[in-house]
């Protein structure tokens, strides 16, 4: 005589899951940030207009190109230099190179952008 036999199905993947979510708890260093530069886009009939906020940026540091209707801004906000002897009491702001990239509403001429810094 045959007796049916019950398995339980087990997530081979419970635990890892686990594992990742106990990490994520202790680690909020890692959480995503908002995207830098943050910018505001708008457009009028014959142009588009792209604003950054680049605090701390030095504009020789700054590069913005176009390419397949896509403006890429790029550049490094430099960390500054502490006197010496001195020490951080508190560093919330973020430095190193970044880049942005945003794609254009409508077509665009690349030889026909440009930039100014405010």
């Amino acid at each position: 005589m045959l007796y049916p036999i019950y398995m339980r199905r087990s997530d081979p993947f419970a635990l890892m899951r686990s594992m990742l979510h106990d990490t994520d708890r202790f680690t909020p260093s890692f959480a995503a940030r908002p995207a830098f530069p943050a910018v505001n886009v708008w457009q009028s009939d014959e142009a588009v207009a792209i604003t950054a906020e680049l605090p701390g940026v030095d504009p020789a540091d700054i590069d913005i190109h176009v390419k397949d209707n896509v403006l890429t801004l790029s550049g490094e906000r430099k960390a500054p230099d502490l006197p010496e002897g001195a020490r951080w009491h508190r560093n919330e702001r973020g430095y190193g190179k970044f880049s942005r990239a945003v794609r254009l509403p409508f077509a665009v001429s690349d030889d026909k952008v440009e930039a100014r810094m405010t």
